[in-house]
């Protein structure tokens, strides 16, 4: 259950509700950016929490690999060769084309997605205050409420598109979709018009495409950021329903606590799920001819 006590009845060491939530909506960083966009900051908590979360996720599917057996499977075993199953059956169906690596590629994203979504039902003061001991004053541990970490999850997907473009229909068979997707091409005759209405085309076809890839990539990237980022909002809202310390105040903080974990249980799932789905949606794209 995502709870949390106020640090005081006024809400905390910068005044009230307000400056609570603006603490812990601050990055561990290297540095204070120097702008709107500064490539140099790095948000160390990010990295940190998404590392561990990977590496929770290698330990597990190692784990169960090694433990299988060929006789009755355990429940661990069973739980996730159900999960493998479903995710191929996922892959399958978006992807016509070898599975080898696409699968397993959906099996991690899936899970390491759901892993650090999971962060955000550890409660929100648990990880602040153990940093506060090791001398560090702010941290943010849910990596997918970060823009910069699930921009960069679906950057690293846009690469894998652009690879498996490539890998399927070669260099010139990737431009030329490039520049004949999706109006087509003019075909081209002595006339001088055909071949300004083929340059035109091609013009309007590489824009489109672009349009396409960033869009998806932005979409993709902010659809989970922004679910995630509420759902932590949320939980910062109820940990200040406890500030008071009041009767009152304590069991509204436990009741709509545990009401909005619960359901939150749901959204992290979901989100994985959802940004597993698009994943194999744009992979399976780069697999199809036009």
């Amino acid at each position: 259950m995502r709870l949390a006590t106020m640090a005081s009845e006024g809400g905390g060491d910068h005044g009230g509700l307000a400056g609570y939530i603006s603490h812990h909506l601050t990055h561990l960083r290297n540095k204070e950016p120097g702008g709107l966009f500064d490539f140099g900051v790095i948000h160390l908590d990010t990295v940190f929490f998404a590392l561990l979360c990977g590496f929770i996720v290698i330990f597990a599917l190692r784990s169960a690999a090694k433990g299988a057996t060929a006789g009755v499977p355990g429940k661990f075993q069973c739980a996730v060769e159900m999960l493998i199953e479903f995710v191929n059956e996922q892959a399958k169906s978006l992807v016509h084309g070898k599975l080898d690596y696409i699968a397993p590629l959906a099996l991690t994203v899936f899970l390491w997605v759901a892993t650090m979504n999971a962060v955000d039902l550890i409660p929100v003061d648990a990880f602040p205050e153990l940093a506060k001991l090791l001398g560090i004053h702010y941290l943010r541990p849910l990596p997918t409420a970060d823009i910069n970490g699930t921009l960069g999850m679906s950057l690293g997907v846009l690469l894998l598109v652009f690879y498996y473009n490539i890998k399927i229909k070669g260099v010139g068979g990737w431009l030329h979709q490039w520049a004949c997707a999706p109006f087509g091409m003019a075909k081209i005759t002595l006339n001088p018009l055909t071949w300004i209405a083929a340059l035109l085309l091609a013009i309007a076809n590489v824009f489109m495409n672009a349009v396409e890839y960033v869009s998806n990539t932005v979409s993709h990237g902010f659809r989970l950021y922004g679910n995630m980022y509420a759902g932590e909002l949320i939980f910062f809202l109820i940990a200040g329903l406890g500030g008071s310390m009041t009767v009152l105040g304590i069991g509204m903080h436990l009741f709509t606590g545990t009401i909005w974990a619960v359901f939150h249980i749901l959204i992290v799932l979901l989100q994985a799920f959802i940004f597993m789905m698009l994943t194999l949606v744009y992979i399976g794209q780069a697999h199809e001819h036009h």
